[in-house]
């Protein structure tokens, strides 16, 4: 072996990989080096991911692919079964995954429906008719909470992926009350109408813990039809209206798991809106109508954890459907032009978009 040349001899493990290497110098001779140094791989690499993946396109420019919210669009799914709007949903569930049970023309129903995507199919019903009531879950682990046939309810039932059971009851009874939550064991309620004449405009939030409910701080206003999404530790409540003429309102409000913080509104005053999100800094609000006048709307607006923005319209303006999944991925589901509500559902697509990155 002549001076000065470096060899590498390796030991490979069962799996063919390098594990141990060696270098040297060779003979020694004078001005040779002497070192020799030891490399040592461990069995096994431990992979990291970490930020966001970027690409070097074929025009030399740096991009990185991100999920185009503006850029996303409304579009037709499968028509529900049962005519229908204010009903209970699976509000942590997919676009894809969904369910609704419940809901009015008066005095209610209790036939409960899923979809895989493409079409409803119906499976076992509530126990008890039910409808303008609360609700969320997966269509695994649901749960359906307050309510109203001909007064106001506070029956609970839980879903288990295949039959309803019913539980313990809220402590005050109401309907066109918010929900948030995950399963049939984690839930969050908030406003709603309570008994009275006139009924109330109600503040009242309480969680539920998979036996039992507790009365936890109120929101800053009473309102009805006021829809939210989110955990138990982290949920968001917006729009409603919040005196007894029915006067919209576009106050929004973030629930940290303790007590309720008004931040910014949302741009279009409205209630009865469909609201999709996976926290209460990521969330999408669509339909909805607005008083006085009763004015369906198209509008769909996205939260970015500080502020509202408007961005694409729900191809057909109603209000009281059902909203499902997140921000980047929702399904809405019945509501109509009036209280009778409708068979219609919609799903909210955000697809992927390649950005180029500049120096700004």
């Amino acid at each position: 072996m002549d001076n000065n040349t470096f060899s590498i001899i390796s030991k490979n493990s069962p799996a063919g990989s390098q594990t141990n290497a060696i270098g040297f110098n060779g003979e020694a001779s004078p001005g040779a080096q002497t070192l020799t140094e030891e490399f040592t791989a461990p069995s096994a690499f431990s992979q990291i991911t970490q930020g966001q993946l970027f690409f070097n396109s074929t025009t030399n420019a740096f991009k990185e692919t991100i999920q185009d919210v503006p850029g996303a669009t409304w579009a037709s799914g499968g028509a529900m079964n049962t005519t229908r709007a204010k009903v209970a949903t699976t509000q942590n569930g997919a676009q894809n995954a969904a369910q609704v049970a419940g809901g009015v023309p008066a005095p209610g129903s209790v036939n409960n429906e899923q979809y895989n995507g493409s079409a409803w199919t119906e499976v076992n019903n509530l126990n008890a008719v039910n409808g303008l009531q609360g609700g969320t879950g997966t269509q695994t682990s649901a749960i359906s909470f307050g309510g109203y046939t001909n007064t106001w309810l506070t029956n609970v039932e839980t879903w288990d992926g295949t039959n309803w059971t019913e539980t313990t009851e809220v402590n005050v009874g109401r309907n066109q009350g918010g929900s948030g939550g995950s399963s049939s064991s984690s839930a969050l309620y908030f406003a709603g109408e309570g008994p009275g004449s006139p009924p109330p405009q109600l503040a009242n939030t309480e969680t539920w813990n998979g036996s039992s409910w507790t009365e936890v701080n109120n929101m800053n206003a009473g309102r009805i039809m006021s829809y939210g999404c989110g955990p138990v530790s982290d949920a968001l409540a917006t729009g409603g209206a919040t005196d007894g003429s029915g006067t919209t309102t576009a106050n929004t409000e973030l629930w940290d798991g303790t007590s309720w913080t008004e931040v910014n509104n949302l741009n279009t005053s409205r209630m009865g809106m469909g609201v999709a999100g996976a926290s209460g800094s990521s969330a999408l609000a669509f339909g909805g109508t607005t008083y006085p006048g009763n004015t369906s709307v198209d509008v769909t607006e996205i939260w970015n954890g500080t502020s509202w923005t408007e961005i694409a319209d729900i191809s057909t303006a109603r209000y009281d459907g059902n909203g499902n999944g997140t921000a980047f991925g929702a399904l809405y589901s019945g509501g109509g032009t009036s209280a009778s509500g409708s068979t219609t559902t919609e799903e909210w697509t955000v697809d992927l978009s390649n950005k180029t990155i500049t120096s700004s």
